[in-house]
């Protein structure tokens, strides 16, 4: 991750709790923008074109915004990456904003991945314990991969936790090969 994506993400971040924003509210219309700028080539080309002038580009943001009705502070920061030239890292930006804030907020983002898709009952069951691993709220994201064989691998910051079939039997071999 380059250096100036976390600057701009707390930075960001910042603004969206000094100006008592809902953050999710924030996130859905950085979103909503994020869906214009994959679905429109010729915006990505117009607004990544450095013979376009700036001002241009940040005039197209704001017939933009007329639709989107994005909040002053969301519609500021977007015009920011123009005007500085980083709005080829939006995603980047955008994906470190959500972890950002997250963390802010006290929630702890968990990657699960299960052999088998995971039912409503179960996720809730997996996410209370993963909150009282980790002492904060769970925000999940989920995917099934067969090949574990049964059980479950969550990975929450940089802690894995690997409840799965086929870990249990990678350790079991380790311990024999080492035994």
């Amino acid at each position: 991750m380059a250096s100036y994506v976390s600057q701009y993400a707390r930075a960001f971040a910042e603004v969206i709790f000094e100006a008592h924003l809902n953050p999710k509210e924030a996130l859905r219309q950085l979103g909503d923008f994020a869906a214009a700028w994959h679905e429109s080539r010729e915006l990505r080309d117009f607004l990544l074109d450095p013979s376009f002038p700036v001002e241009q580009k940040v005039a197209v943001l704001d017939k933009m915004n007329a639709k989107l009705q994005m909040a002053r502070q969301v519609r500021n920061f977007i015009a920011v990456l123009i005007r500085n030239g980083r709005i080829w890292g939006f995603d980047e930006v955008v994906e470190e904003i959500g972890r950002e804030v997250n963390r802010r907020m006290g929630i702890q983002e968990a990657k699960v991945t299960s052999a088998r898709p995971l039912d409503e009952s179960e996720r809730r069951a997996l996410e209370a314990e993963i909150a009282k691993l980790t002492g904060n709220q769970v925000e999940a994201q989920y995917a099934v991969d067969k090949s574990l064989i049964g059980g479950v691998v969550v990975q929450a910051g940089s802690t894995v936790y690997d409840g799965s079939v086929r870990g249990r039997l990678d350790r079991l071999r380790q311990e024999l090969a080492a035994g």
